[in-house]
């Protein structure tokens, strides 16, 4: 499975694709970003380079928390930052009320370096080291999401050692198959996440009896990407089921840490809205009537970020129209790794209205799976044409690398008619200022 299966049928129009994007549009300076043309940023910054739109990141916020609140639920919002690590994305939506979802030390550092609260943080992930436990106790996090009994043990040890109380929730594998792409589901035993719902209720009584641990209540998180609602459905009611039987026993839950992992139409395929998965939330949980916790990652920043590249080449041959970009598999993985589809749109405004033909868009690295799209129907582009990858906001820029001695892309960001460099592009020394040759090498 894809991010948007073939079945699907025939590829948006260019103007399709925009229409969902509300700050996005064409004008007479080409493709805009709120009041920002992208080819101001892309003559500056050069290409490859991310861009984000601040007021994208705020109205998608605003909206994912209105459908909760409206929907009569307790509930608080934490950015799943494994979705895009910059510290302008976070201290923009932190400035906003929003907590962070972390699952490494280096993730808690850099949300903290935001500007983020550490009693608005998560810490989730399946295998924390002591050092970051440690860490994380120090900086008084609001929430651990355990995943195993070992980690408990260890998360209890470290605290009665420190001479703290450590706030914990139990994560719950719910046995549910999200039906999204094999190597982002969590929620299904097999997967390495979270505890088999049966062995709950004894983890649960033990950790109750810890006195290095407050018991938080559980958590649960079944994938990302996901574009149905029955998933959902099914791992709230286990959790909800779950968290009665604890009360039952005279244990007490706190609250409910709902995950995230809810999905955008890359391809402009049907998907739940916020309201959508908020009347499932309120239909599953909301009778328990407790706090709850979400940490959307995907929702919120994807339809903010594009990836900006120049054409380097058009190649042909007997069968196949390449076009060549400066941007690679390097850039963004996600289609070389999920066979993942993103909208590529020209930046020019005369190309948005040239005739199209089929053409096959890769990148320069040397490798075959260095491809972004297949037979996509693009105008006729030279060298230095610039097209625009949409929805590329999430698992972009963070999950870039320097493969084929490539530096990093730059990053700006965009508000209103303003723009900024939210990170510099890499320089070339930078890739291997780090390296030592050992002594025998001089």
């Amino acid at each position: 499975m894809t991010d948007a299966p073939a079945e699907l049928g025939a590829d948006p129009s260019f103007a399709d694709l925009l229409a969902r994007h509300p700050h996005l549009s064409l004008g007479p300076q080409g493709l805009m970003f709120e009041q920002v043309p992208l080819a101001r940023i892309a003559d500056s910054l050069g290409t490859p380079t991310w861009v984000y739109s601040a007021t994208t990141l705020l109205d998608r916020l605003a909206a994912f928390t209105t459908a909760l609140r409206e929907a009569g639920l307790d509930a608080s919002v934490h950015f799943a930052m494994k979705a895009n690590a910059n510290r302008a994305v976070l201290a923009t939506l932190g400035q906003a009320g929003c907590g962070i979802d972390i699952v490494s030390e280096g993730e808690l550092r850099a949300a903290r370096a935001a500007g983020i609260p550490a009693d608005r943080i998560v810490f989730a992930g399946v295998g924390k080291r002591e050092t970051e436990i440690r860490h994380a106790l120090a900086e008084n996090i609001f929430q651990f999401n355990v995943e195993s009994p070992a980690e408990l043990a260890m998360i209890a040890g470290i605290a009665a050692a420190t001479g703290r109380r450590a706030p914990v929730a139990l994560r719950v594998n719910p046995d549910v198959d999200a039906g999204t792409h094999d190597k982002i589901s969590t929620g299904r035993l097999g997967d390495k996440f979270g505890i088999a719902a049966g062995d709950i209720p004894a983890l649960y009584a033990q950790l109750s009896g810890l006195p290095s641990v407050a018991p938080a209540g559980l958590a649960v998180h079944i994938g990302s990407q996901i574009t149905g609602l029955p998933g959902y459905r099914a791992a709230y009611a286990r959790l909800a089921e779950l968290a009665r039987a604890l009360e039952a026993q005279g244990l007490a839950v706190p609250r409910l840490d709902c995950g995230g992992g809810l999905g955008i139409p890359y391809r402009a395929q049907p998907v739940p809205s916020a309201c959508d998965y908020a009347a499932v939330v309120q239909e599953t949980l909301g009778p328990l009537r407790k706090p709850l916790l979400f940490e959307p990652g995907r929702w919120l920043v994807g339809p903010a970020g594009v990836l900006l590249a120049s054409v380097i080449l058009e190649k042909r041959d007997a069968s196949h129209r390449f076009v060549i970009l400066d941007a690679a598999m390097n850039d963004l993985v996600r289609p070389s790794m999920y066979g993942a589809w993103h909208g590529i749109v020209p930046v020019a405004a005369s190309q948005h209205a040239a005739p199209l033909s089929p053409a096959d868009i890769v990148g320069p690295v040397c490798e075959s799976s260095d491809r972004f799209a297949a037979r996509r129907k693009l105008p006729a582009l030279a060298a230095g044409d610039r097209v625009a990858f949409l929805d590329a906001g999430a698992y972009g820029s963070v999950m870039s690398s320097t493969y084929n001695g490539r530096p990093l892309a730059a990053e700006a960001m965009v508000k209103g008619d303003a723009w900024a460099v939210v990170r510099e592009r890499q320089g070339y020394e930078a890739i291997w200022a780090d390296e030592r040759l050992p002594s025998w090498l001089g």
